[in-house]
């Protein structure tokens, strides 16, 4: 008897874990049906021009900002524009200044060292005709008599009365 109890004990047992399974299943179905039918009810209770109405609300507001924003950026780019052209014309007008200014300075000296030039030039002339002296270089002036001294450049050259002089000397 004990393994007649003991095969009907197996089989009971069998039969429950088949029973369960089953239970199991349609519990699993029955949530999956109510899930359906949940979403079926919520598309019937949906209404299709409300729905159309808030995503056309949505979109108008997304396109505001959209719109408002461009705006802002365009005002940004068109005083940053602004700025940089007004400082890059101030730039060029001051370089364009300083370039003048170092001209002039430049013509400015030129004419001081002309007109010192010219001054050491009538001084040079001044002192050559208080001591009659004769110019060898540049225009040729009348030429004065033996006695006077003359103007050169560079040292003097010996004539030949010159070194007689001088070596009779030693």
């Amino acid at each position: 008897m004990s393994s007649h109890g003991e095969e009907e004990r197996e089989r009971l047992k069998q039969e429950y874990k088949e029973h369960y399974r089953k239970i199991k299943e349609a519990k699993e179905r029955l949530r999956q049906t109510e899930k359906k039918g949940k979403i079926a009810q919520a598309l019937d209770n949906m209404n299709a021009d409300e729905l159309l109405g808030t995503v056309d609300e949505f979109l108008g507001k997304v396109k505001e900002k959209v719109n408002l924003t461009e705006a802002k950026l365009d005002v940004a780019m068109d005083s940053l524009d602004d700025e940089d052209f007004s400082s890059t014309a101030q730039k060029i007008k001051d370089e364009e200044h300083a370039e003048e200014l170092k001209k002039q300075r430049a013509k400015d000296t030129l004419k001081q060292v002309k007109a010192e030039m010219g001054m050491l030039y009538s001084e040079i002339e001044k002192t050559a005709d208080e001591i009659k002296a004769t110019k060898t270089i540049g225009h040729k002036i009348e030429e004065t008599p033996k006695s006077s001294a003359s103007k050169t450049i560079g040292t003097p050259k010996q004539t030949d009365s010159n070194v007689e002089d001088s070596a009779s000397e030693n």
